[in-house]
């Protein structure tokens, strides 16, 4: 059963609270994994005033000066998406790379009712990358950022579901939207909405499970699988839908076999040559099968499984130059703290982090353990030499004063 909350946000909340509590739901990280996550659908009506992050402004800039090219942004019109090549062109002396955005062509589809989709704003706009990375460490699971700017009285798509949870926010205008309960419930990445077609079809027929008008500084929680198709209303729409690519137990089973196999590869018995003459493999597969179960008992998929999920995004920006002047103007009283998004890990006398891996000798390990908190130190309370080495391979970043 979904869910319909209305909530305006206290600007007092506490500095503790996640992104969850202060923006999104009003409910706390703990609240919302016991009532709501991969459960129910949740509407938080005037959860947050978002113009911070995104408005049409940023539409324009992004489409018409940032030199953007495919596939960061889709153009959809009547349920179907349009070819590339009806929305690039070559920028001209110094940018002839030919997928580039054409405003003017997108001017014109947008006058003509398609919806255009800015695609991985995690990545084309840093309000909503900041927004984005913070959600991303709340949860514990990736998180991808579009925008969708609907011309008045239009939709983009038809009903269907996502395979992955998202978060709307409405920035600009207002939509209709209809919710239905999943045909399918939590798909994963490869059982898309199109291969139930005609089950979400006759779903989106019956009566919703919510049927809302989404205003400015509204937010509608969709776990994957269920259903939705939104339309416009008398003006412009634009809302941003934060992806939550979320890890399932499907996903730890992967990792786990992929562990017991690497092991399997290094058992001589398994890399036998089955026996000539044989009429059937009954027997084989019995051996196999006891040697599998007993790789999957005796495997540690933790570090496969980490390994894939630093795979999975990016750390917080960098600046090169500022990097290089931290390195410079290095002293004991010289602020630094640990990169955000990481995903840093020490394993013995080992980091590994999504910049690579980085080895320790014994006397640097008490340093390297107090800088994972992600508080500000200073270079003389975890060592110069060391601090200088971190900053060099961008694993610490100088901290403000």
């Amino acid at each position: 059963m979904s869910t319909l909350r209305t909530e305006l946000q206290d600007a007092g909340a506490a500095a503790s609270a996640g992104v969850l509590e202060t923006r999104l739901t009003g409910l706390s990280r703990e609240e919302f994994a016991r009532t709501v996550w991969a459960r129910t659908a949740l509407l938080t009506h005037r959860a947050s005033d978002f113009s911070d992050l995104f408005s049409a402004d940023a539409v324009d800039e992004l489409i018409s000066r940032r030199g953007l090219r495919t596939p960061f942004l889709r153009v959809a019109k009547d349920g179907a998406t349009l070819p590339e090549s009806s929305f690039t062109a070559s920028a001209g002396v110094g940018a002839t790379i030919s997928d580039q955005l054409d405003d003017t062509a997108l001017s014109r589809a947008f006058a003509d009712g398609a919806t255009l989709v800015l695609q991985a704003l995690q990545r084309t706009w840093a309000p909503v990358a900041d927004f984005s990375a913070r959600l991303s460490t709340e949860l514990g699971h990736p998180v991808q950022a579009n925008a969708y700017v609907t011309p008045p009285q239009n939709r983009g798509f038809d009903d269907h579901y996502d395979v992955h949870d998202v978060f709307v926010l409405q920035i600009e205008g207002t939509k209709h939207w209809r919710v239905h309960e999943p045909v399918h419930p939590d798909p994963l990445p490869d059982q898309p909405w199109t291969d139930r077609r005609s089950a979400v079809a006759e779903a989106a027929k019956d009566k919703a499970s919510i049927d809302a008008v989404l205003a400015p500084g509204d937010v509608l929680y969709l776990p994957r699988g269920w259903l939705h198709a939104a339309q416009a209303q008398g003006d412009v729409s634009i809302h941003l839908t934060l992806g939550i690519h979320s890890w399932t137990r499907y996903a730890l089973a992967e990792q786990l076999a992929h562990s017991a196999l690497a092991a399997l590869r290094d058992d001589p018995r398994m890399r036998r040559t089955l026996p000539l003459g044989v009429d059937g493999p009954a027997g084989e597969i019995d051996i196999v099968r006891e040697r599998l179960v007993a790789a999957v008992t005796e495997a540690d998929s933790a570090p496969l499984f980490h390994r894939t999920r630093r795979g999975h995004g990016r750390p917080a920006p960098l600046g090169p130059l500022a990097q290089l002047r931290a390195v410079d103007g290095l002293g004991p009283e010289s602020p630094v703290r640990l990169r955000e998004a990481l995903e840093a890990r020490l394993e013995g006398s080992r980091l590994t982090t999504r910049v690579g891996r980085l080895d320790f000798p014994e006397t640097d390990l008490p340093s390297v353990t107090r800088l994972l908190d992600g508080e500000t130190r200073t270079a003389g309370e975890l060592g110069v030499a060391l601090v200088g080495r971190l900053l060099r391979a961008g694993v610490l970043v100088p901290a403000e004063q």
